[in-house]
């Protein structure tokens, strides 16, 4: 056993590594695929992937975090860490398609091998709120202490009820592998699976079982180790990535190859297999808010026990979650409720039933329906656009342009559109002609026309957008010139 003294030395080769390619189904309809939970503002005044990054940037700096995500959610998640976006522009992992988190995290392994031998990995979800920003600290630093001698660490919750959403994990107790302070970490007896009521309830009476947090740290070459030992097959796959990788492929061959990887958890594949499994009780207040009912583990209570955001007008309910996007919202005698409000859906369910949100999620997906995949309003690096009205033939959008900033240069191949401001100066490219048009004014832009929408001004710009033709999905776009990356 050793007992270690935090120090800066402790975090020389460290790399955060935040897993953010959620699918936003169990905080529906505020989440959406293409605006998952990681992107909201769940509690305070910064989402929840920009608290894990300023986290994070409490013991290195921004150029070591790396970002594993996919193509869909790339873009908005740049938008919230614009802040950092010249230290992280390259440090971005997109898997064409999700794999479960062995594929991500084996990827994410290659690539820090690449830049440095003896990376240590902080495997971190984007969408868990933590409480106790030194306490973390201490127990990743004694997390990198294990990680040295080949362990894979997690991190364990203490159980405040016997909940059946999490895995639980039972350490060896009687064994000390390392020590600081409080923390102690020991070897895993063993993992379990979710359990039904009475099992978790067993445990919480147990006292020595632990939540699985989903937070993990190990050498990058021990993780890539244990992955070849239990999962040999999706190690050989990995490899022939890695292989394209390196050989200079294209990107095309490469997104073929890692389709074609097996889907595995990470849980599932090696920690719950591998003889190296240690496991750090934790003393800082975590929580994956999974899901509607457990934001009251976060969030601020009233007097009678509600957790209210926006416009809510209240008569007398009780333990319920009560969310206005921007309607004014009223609610009368609930008692153990959830109602969420947005402007193209509204969720109505028992706290008790909130885990079969993900189940709605589905139904709309099976059906075509667009609110599951995105808000009315979707922001983008220049701005934002918000559809106000649609049909057969037609889209109406309501764009709004930052001061300075453009939209691509680009053409449709099956719609035409015309814009008309109704705020500030846009300057509109079309075809070879460049021209400035004011309030009031409006162009058309036909089909197959090269064209670009930018604000000169100080103000922001705001038009009027509608399309027209036979198909008006988003991806009819060819771009030419971006200033955001965005061109194949």
């Amino acid at each position: 056993m050793s007992t270690l003294n935090p120090r800066a030395s402790h975090f020389e080769h460290l790399y955060p590594v935040i897993l953010a390619g959620g699918s936003g189904t169990r905080f529906w309809p505020l989440s959406r695929h293409l605006y998952p939970k990681q992107l909201l503002r769940i509690i305070g005044e910064e989402t929840l992937i920009q608290q894990t990054m300023r986290r994070v940037l409490g013991f290195t700096s921004a150029g070591r975090v790396l970002i594993s995500t996919n193509p869909a959610q790339a873009e908005s998640i740049r938008i919230q860490l614009r802040e950092w976006k010249e230290a992280i522009r390259d440090n971005f992992i997109i898997e064409p398609e999700g794999r479960n988190t062995a594929p991500a995290i084996a990827l994410a392994a290659q690539e820090l091998l690449r830049r440095d031998p003896d990376a240590v990995m902080l495997v971190l979800p984007a969408d868990h709120v933590i409480k106790g920003e030194r306490q973390f600290q201490r127990a990743v630093a004694l997390g990198i202490d294990l990680a040295m001698k080949d362990y894979l660490v997690t991190f364990g919750i203490k159980p405040i009820r016997p909940e059946t959403g999490y895995g639980y994990i039972q350490p060896k107790q009687a064994v000390r592998l390392a020590k600081a302070g409080k923390l102690v970490g020991h070897p895993v007896a063993r993992f379990v699976e979710k359990p039904n009521a009475v099992k978790a309830a067993q445990y919480l009476k147990a006292g020595n079982y632990y939540w699985n947090s989903g937070m993990f740290v190990w050498r990058a070459r021990t993780i890539l180790d244990e992955l070849a030992r239990h999962q040999p097959a999706l190690a050989r796959s990995m490899n022939r990535v890695e292989a394209l990788i390196t050989s200079g492929a294209s990107r095309s061959e490469v997104d073929d190859a890692y389709r074609k990887v097996a889907s595995v958890s990470i849980d599932h594949g090696v920690m719950e297999r591998s003889s190296r499994a240690a496991v750090i009780p934790v003393d800082f207040a975590w929580s994956d808010v999974g899901n509607w009912s457990s934001l009251e583990e976060v969030a601020p209570l009233d007097k009678t026990g509600n957790v209210v955001s926006g416009r809510v007008v209240d008569l007398e309910s009780r333990n319920s979650i009560l969310y206005a996007d921007r309607r004014l919202v009223a609610t009368i005698g609930l008692s153990n409720m959830v109602v969420v409000d947005t402007p193209d859906a509204t969720l109505v369910c028992p706290k008790s039933r909130s885990q079969d949100v993900k189940k709605v999620v589905e139904l709309l997906k099976r059906q075509g329906a667009p609110e599951h995949l995105e808000h009315l309003t979707v922001y983008r690096p220049w701005g934002s656009y918000t559809v106000l009205d649609e049909g057969p033939g037609y889209k109406v959008k309501r764009v709004t342009v930052n001061p300075g900033g453009r939209l691509s240069l680009q053409l449709h191949h099956r719609r035409s559109e015309h814009w008309v401001v109704i705020s500030g100066t846009a300057r509109v490219t079309r075809g070879e002609d460049v021209f400035d048009l004011t309030v009031g004014q409006s162009t058309a832009i036909p089909v197959e026309t090269k064209h670009r929408l930018e604000n000169p001004g100080r103000e922001t710009l705001h038009i009027i957008e509608v399309q027209n033709g036979p198909y008006l999905g988003e991806d009819d776009i060819v771009r030419f010139q971006d200033d955001y990356g965005r061109t194949e």
